[in-house]
């Protein structure tokens, strides 16, 4: 009996080993990201001030949707500390009425071709050279054949966000693979309750979480300004203890004390 529970004192700790958590910056004893897609304008109405008013940062992943009378906007995030991502030009998607632009006779070089136009796009907003990127629709296929290890190759992206539900949180970040990051993607609809429930089982897990956000008060896929206001009121009581900051600086942190290497298929 005694042998038997020495077993599974020693498999026990070497699980942990295995799955050993990261130490956050500052004591801190999670970490959440906020990242918002499509560049849609309910963000800069409803999400930004209020995101703002919390002193809270995030990660914007933009489209050529960006406009003249937007880009100043987007300009000034960058310049305090928020983070513009690329989500392609044209944002392909598997063909569905909702998105004009169908990938199904995509090539990974046409979407790379495309990831490296919106590069120097952003470029010419906020003057930086690299950056992270998310899968448009969270897809990481195109045509039915996957192109993560194409957009790898080609070293244009440093990490890339792909999607998930509200069991998508990360803990064990020896096998997490920089290319297929998982984020919970909001359907629309959520209540402010149910994305605190999701930030409270992160912090429980001691991990990392990150919330793919569509529309805050209007657009699609659309959340009610009113629970993301709650989201931001709670997290803005949180800072203590979790982490909040962009998807790039949070990847920079986790690489440099685990080197992140691709995983198999």
């Amino acid at each position: 009996m005694k042998i038997i529970f020495f077993i599974f004192l020693l498999t026990g700790s070497l699980m942990v080993r295995a799955q050993e958590q990261i130490k956050w910056p500052g004591g801190k004893k999670s970490a959440i990201i906020l990242t918002y897609d499509d560049a849609l304008p309910s963000q800069l109405k409803f999400a930004v001030p209020q995101l703002k008013t919390a002193g809270l940062t995030a990660t914007f992943f933009l489209t050529s949707d960006i406009d003249s009378l937007s880009i100043p906007q987007w300009r000034n995030l960058s310049k305090n500390g928020f983070e513009l991502g690329n989500h392609t030009v044209f944002h392909p998607c598997a063909g569905t009425d909702d998105n004009p632009v169908p990938s199904d006779h995509y090539t990974a070089y046409q979407i790379i071709r495309e990831i490296e136009v919106m590069d120097r796009f952003l470029y010419a907003v906020d003057g930086k050279t690299k950056r992270t990127f998310a899968y448009p629709c969270a897809e990481t296929t195109l045509g039915g054949k996957d192109y993560v290890d194409s957009l790898r190759k080609y070293t244009l992206v440093k990490y890339a966000r792909a999607g998930g539900d509200s069991t998508a949180f990360i803990t064990d970040f020896k096998r997490l693979d920089p290319f297929r990051v998982p984020s919970y993607g909001l359907e629309g609809g959520e209540s402010g309750a149910q994305l605190i429930a999701f930030v409270k089982k992160v912090q429980r897990g001691g991990g990392l979480g990150i919330l793919m956000i569509h529309g805050v008060g209007g657009d699609y896929i659309t959340i009610s300004a009113e629970a993301h206001r709650q989201l931001m009121r709670y997290l803005q009581t949180q800072q203590k203890e979790t982490w909040i900051t962009t998807f790039q600086q949070a990847m920079d942190y986790i690489n440099k004390r685990i080197p992140l290497k691709a995983q198999k298929l």
